[in-house]
């Protein structure tokens, strides 16, 4: 099931582009369930849980499930929100890191969950997946893309451009051309702060939509992609 499946009161339903929230405004309740692959398009498993920052009213993290056979055996790890990216055409997120690296990622199991608001762990979770504790950062949003190939995983993420905090920050875009900084196979804008700030492209205005990029261009400030 997608986002798109759980929508209990229509908010996804005109595909059109000319009423409803998505994909810049998404009910919390639609993404639980949601499959993440990464650009190679293998399974990285799917969400449990979205944690909210309650100082801040910021989404912190996605909770990731993976590994395991019918849930058993399977470790959870807590990934930036600004780490994702919303594919709205496949309704499924997409996470640049390679499988196997994803095995040996800072995780935890259900009975044992951490200290979230711990700054050690806080840093160590963003330090791996290459993405910035300070900034709040909201998943970039688009078509399928393929993010830059998973040559070294989540890891190298870190050596972004001037002002990116991690994947997320600036516009998704299509496969041509990027800003500086930004990981191949993303349109964005260089050196950009937050969702909307950079200049470049942006895409698909409506969840599952294969449309023009004129609405999303205008889109900053919301955590919820």
């Amino acid at each position: 099931m997608s986002y798109a499946d759980r929508d209990k009161y229509g908010m996804y339903k005109d595909t059109t582009g000319s009423a409803g929230p998505g994909p810049a405004l998404m009910g919390a309740d639609t993404l639980l369930g949601d499959s993440v692959v990464n650009g190679a398009d293998e399974d990285l498993g799917d969400i449990k849980e979205i944690m909210l920052d309650m100082n801040t009213g910021q989404v912190a993290y996605a909770v990731l499930a993976f590994g395991g056979f019918l849930g058993m055996g399977e470790k959870l790890f807590a990934v930036p929100w600004q780490a994702l990216h919303l594919d709205t055409v496949n309704k499924r997120f997409v996470l640049d890191i390679d499988k196997q690296r994803l095995q040996s990622a800072p995780g935890f199991d259900k009975d044992a969950w951490p200290d979230m608001a711990d700054t050690q762990w806080a840093n160590q979770i963003h330090a791996f997946y290459g993405t910035d504790p300070q900034r709040s950062g909201a998943p970039s949003m688009g078509p399928d893309v393929a993010m830059r190939g998973m040559p070294g995983g989540a890891g190298s993420m870190s050596n972004m451009g001037a002002g990116m905090g991690g994947l997320g920050a600036g516009h998704a875009g299509g496969s041509g051309t990027t800003g500086a900084g930004v990981a191949s196979g993303l349109g964005g804008g260089a050196g950009a702060g937050d969702l909307g700030s950079g200049a470049g492209g942006s895409a698909d205005p409506r969840a599952g939509s294969q449309g023009g990029d004129t609405d999303l261009s205008k889109i900053r400030g919301s955590n919820i992609g």
